[in-house]
C-alpha cells in the first residue's frame, strides 16, 4: 500500500469537507486526526481501488500516486474535478468508473474531535 496515495486521499477529504458552520475541516484538523476506524476504512478503500486498477492494467508511477489518491477521493464523491477532468487522458474514463464503483464517502468530526465516516 502506498502511504503517498493514502495521505493524498486524506488531505483531499479534509480540504473538501466542511464542519457544521461550513468551515473546511483542514482549517482545524489534519490527517493525524482520523479515528482508528476511519483509518481502517481509508486503508481498505485505497487498497481495493488500487487492486481494481491493477486488474485493469493501470499502474501509477511514484510521481502519479499523490494525484491519484487525491483524485480518488474527489471522483468518488462527484466533486468538480478528478480523474475525468482531462489530466488522466489515457485512463481517465476507466479510473472514473472504478472510483464511482465505491460510492460516495463523507467524513465528520466526532465528539472526541476525531474524524469518522458516516
Amino acid at each position: 500500500m502506498s502511504e503517498t496515495f493514502i495521505t493524498a486521499y486524506k488531505v483531499a477529504a479534509l480540504w473538501s469537507s466542511t464542519d457544521d458552520e461550513g468551515n473546511p475541516l483542514d482549517d482545524d484538523f489534519s490527517i493525524n486526526d482520523f479515528s482508528s476506524e476511519a483509518n481502517q476504512k481509508v486503508e481498505a478503500d485505497c487498497a481495493a481501488f488500487l487492486a481494481k486498477c491493477e486488474e485493469k492494467g493501470i499502474e501509477f508511477s511514484f510521481e502519479e500516486l499523490e494525484q491519484a489518491g487525491h483524485d480518488f477521493w474527489l471522483t468518488r464523491n462527484h466533486h468538480g474535478c478528478g480523474f475525468w477532468d482531462g489530466d488522466w487522458s489515457e485512463h481517465g474514463e476507466v479510473l472514473t468508473e472504478i472510483a464511482h464503483s465505491f460510492g460516495e464517502a463523507w467524513i465528520y468530526v466526532g465528539d472526541d474531535e476525531k474524524i469518522y465516516f458516516l
